[in-house]
């Protein structure tokens, strides 16, 4: 990617807005009508072609739904594609029944068929939901939308509450989404399904309003199928404060990149003084802005002087001192890393004649496969992981959050709550969660083509 591959344009895609209907109690879901269809924009302005796209609710992003924490959500979804589908909760401790995975925790929804999802939300943060049928598929062809769950009291006002949802696209020479190259065993074999032109919430280089003087929260969402975004927040004077939707205790000091890998959100605060123009910058390599914050002058009531204090959820805290240690070590891939995986007894030209290329603990991971482990309620796990692999991946976990306690054996901040971790080449992490969900949950590379062909696995809480 260069800066001349991320030029502004807009999708132009047709809008139906969904909102949540009034709640007759306090018990009432939130309840939002939500359809899959084919739909067609343009990616790249009006000088490139128009793309065939696959929508939620005919929008790019999906619609964003917005719930209060410990509220019912209920979603009835009606898919209108040609092929199965089924939607996950990202980030969402959610009940198993509902957490979207195909051939998991439910049969994916037939082409014509529906399926209500409905659940309750124990966490406030930003969260964001996604197709979970042949995601490597379908969430780069646009089925991916925000889902966020405010605060009993919203910490910032809703003029000041802002959703950024970031995607890449691969596209053609005519601007159009490239969708010969979908399943392409290279981006399965190398890092993955790489883009070449950025969007933000469906658009390119788009404008987004500040009031100068007041705090604004930025709720930034990876929703890329393989793309590590390099973020720093320092470049536009903004601050961390919570990560993967999980509020921060303290807010640290930010500087350098912060990495966001694909599936991975981070909440800024920013409060913008000066008037004008700020550009908001990918920093890998040499930065390049991709989006502008336009800051313009407000009433004094416009929003809060002060930064608004988020409280952290109430999350199960593993105990160390009994935890049950699992390894999770990562094999496979090109750059001679097929080679790990030969002189443990496996036979390369057999996997990559099955699709597969990875291997957790020795072994191309599936759901087919009996689980990683086993787990009691309530019992604490602690999983090391070692990425022996020439390529970057995002290991996500369903049902749960973690702490990360070590990256690369220097022990990490404990309130770092994640449901994803990044392990770049050779890197090792350590993490330990309480497994308080009953039901059986992924856990999974999210670098969406890895995932398919072989970094898949699953644990049973009971």
């Amino acid at each position: 990617m260069n800066r001349r591959s991320f030029l502004g344009s807009s999708l132009v895609a047709s809008v139906l807005c969904v909102q949540p209907r009034l709640a007759l109690s306090i018990t009432a879901p939130a309840t939002y009508d939500l359809e899959a269809h084919v739909g067609k924009g343009r990616l790249y302005g009006e000088d490139g072609g128009v793309s065939d796209l696959w929508l939620y609710n005919k929008t790019l992003p999906g619609p964003e739904m917005r719930v209060r924490r410990g509220e019912t959500l209920r979603v009835n979804f009606t898919n209108r594609l040609d092929t199965p589908t089924s939607i996950h909760w990202h980030g969402i401790r959610i009940d198993n029944r509902m957490d979207g995975v195909a051939g998991l925790t439910q049969e994916p929804v037939q082409p014509g068929e529906s399926f209500i999802y409905e659940f309750t939300v124990p966490d406030a943060g930003t969260f964001w939901y996604h197709a979970h049928t042949m995601s490597w598929n379908q969430v780069p062809r646009g089925l991916a939308g925000a889902l966020i769950v405010e605060e009993d009291v919203p910490a910032f006002p809703r003029e000041q509450d802002l959703t950024l949802f970031l995607s890449d696209w691969r596209l053609d020479d005519g601007g159009r989404l490239d969708t010969a190259s979908f399943g392409a065993m290279h981006d399965f074999s190398h890092a993955g399904r790489l883009g070449n032109w950025l969007t933000v919430n469906g658009k390119s280089m788009p404008d987004i309003p500040l009031v100068q003087g007041v705090w604004h929260r930025l709720r930034v969402i990876n929703g890329s199928a393989a793309r590590v975004l390099d973020l720093d927040p320092s470049r536009f004077g903004a601050q961390v404060i919570a990560l993967d939707g999980q509020a921060l205790e303290s807010v640290p000091e930010t500087s350098g990149a912060l990495q966001l890998s694909p599936g991975q959100r981070v909440d800024l605060a920013l409060k913008p003084e000066a008037l004008g123009a700020m550009p908001f910058e990918m920093t890998t390599g040499q930065p390049f802005a991709f989006a502008r914050f336009m800051v313009t002058e407000g009433p004094t009531s416009s929003g809060p002087r002060n930064r608004p204090l988020v409280a952290a959820n109430a999350l199960p805290k593993p105990d160390l001192s009994k935890v049950r240690r699992m390894p999770l070590d990562m094999a496979g891939g090109a750059m001679g890393g097929m080679r790990a995986l030969m002189e443990a007894g496996k036979d390369p030209r057999a996997m990559m004649q099955n699709g597969q290329f990875w291997a957790f603990n020795g072994e191309p991971g599936s759901m087919e496969r009996e689980p990683l482990f086993r787990a009691k309620q309530g019992e604490s796990i602690q999983l090391d992981m070692a990425n022996d692999t020439a390529f970057t991946h995002a290991i996500h976990l369903h049902g749960h959050h973690f702490q990360v306690l070590s990256l690369n054996g220097e022990a990490q901040d404990p309130q770092d709550w994640r449901d994803t971790v990044t392990l770049h080449r050779k890197d090792t992490a350590s993490v330990a969660f309480q497994a308080d969900n009953p039901g059986k949950w992924l856990l999974h590379c999210h670098m969406l083509g890895h995932a398919v062909s072989g970094m898949t696995t699953w644990f049973e809480v009971g």
